[in-house]
């Protein structure tokens, strides 16, 4: 089990790294925040760090450091445009709850 893209979520990412020029992927992982406790934080990878997973699909890989893992396994990392809101949306299975306002989650 690890961290599975979509195929929205992969071209999302590769588009960006285009646009910025350079980078190797996204690193995907999380820290203590908001009021259910855990919120997901994300940033380009320039420099890989050793004890990073990564996990690669069409094309487009994310880096999760190995602290955060085992809160993400299994996790599904989409990108979806919905009206005038888009963004990267985390299915994860170990979630047991959100905030209201969906920017923290609990596990």
């Amino acid at each position: 089990m690890g961290i599975t893209l979509t195929q929205q979520a992969a071209e999302h990412i590769q588009r960006h790294l285009a646009k910025r020029g350079k980078g190797l992927g996204l690193r995907l992982g999380v820290k203590p925040s908001g009021c259910s406790g855990m919120s997901y934080h994300l940033e380009y990878v320039d420099d890989p760090v050793a004890e990073d997973q990564v996990f690669e699909q069409f094309g487009a890989r994310v880096y999760v450091a190995s602290d955060s893992l085992p809160y993400l396994q299994g996790m599904e990392l989409d990108y979806a445009r919905e009206g005038l809101n888009e963004g990267f949306r985390f299915n994860n299975p170990n979630e047991k709850a959100a905030c209201g306002c969906g920017e923290s989650f609990t596990v």
